[in-house]
Parts: structure tokens; sequence; C-alpha cells
């Protein structure tokens, strides 16, 4: 789980104002941290099934919004992509 500073930080980073958090960018950002947080978590608690399915479900979240970008703006995604060194 992401703090209210980290969150505000992101948000402010990725969106058009604080207040914009359903833009794609945002939410990507916010599951990309969250999956690092999670994989540290799960690199010291190697038999945490919640938080595996946890972790396997953001991913597949990101996935589905990173999908979104390609269709609808490409530039976007190439942003995003870049700015949060993700790999595609």
């Amino acid at each position: 789980m992401v703090s209210k500073t980290k969150k505000a930080q992101i948000i402010k980073e990725f969106g058009k104002n604080e207040k914009d958090t359903g833009l794609a960018e945002v939410q990507i950002a916010l599951l990309t941290d969250d999956i690092k947080n999670l994989t540290e978590h799960l690199q010291l608690h190697k038999k945490d099934i919640t938080s595996r399915r946890s972790l396997l479900k953001k991913v597949s979240q990101r996935k589905h919004h990173l999908n979104f970008l390609i269709r609808n703006d490409f530039e976007r995604y190439k942003g995003i992509i870049s700015k949060l060194n993700l790999r595609k």
C-alpha cells in the first residue's frame, strides 16, 4: 500500500493536477509503485500466497491500463513507459 504522501507525489507528477486520479498514467504509476513494494515483500516472505495473488492482480490491472493507452494514444503510452522504465 502506498503512503498518502507518496501517492500525492505520484499524482502530482503524472496527473494534470493533484485531484486527477483517474488518468491512465496516474493509475499505471500507482500500480507500478504497488507492484515494486509487493515484489520486495515477496522476496522476504516467499510463502505469502495472499500477497502473491494481490501482486498478480495488480500486474493484470496495469496491463489493461497500458493496453488502453496503446489503443487510444500511443504517444502517451511511450511517455509513461519511458518515465517508469517498464519493459515493452
